[in-house]
């Protein structure tokens, strides 16, 4: 009881009809624009993250020097 592929010939046949091929063209290229710019902004967004990190590990590699450092004045 599935969609057929005539059913699916017929649907693509209309929605041709209402819309026209140069609007359906630019939707796609608008589409496939934003599908590109979503890609490139979750990988700078995971760089950003990744930079996050490092910065922060150093950032507590350096604390805890520091505190060794402070310790070893003390004593």
């Amino acid at each position: 009881m599935g969609i057929s592929i005539w059913q699916l010939l017929i649907l693509l046949a209309v929605v041709i009809l209402i819309f026209g091929t140069k609007k359906l063209k630019n939707v796609g290229g608008d589409l496939g624009s934003a599908i590109k710019g979503f890609k490139s902004a979750v990988k700078e967004g995971d760089a950003a993250d990744e930079n996050k990190q490092e910065k922060v590990a150093q950032d507590s590699a350096e604390s805890e020097n520091t505190e060794s450092v402070k310790k070893e004045d003390k004593v």
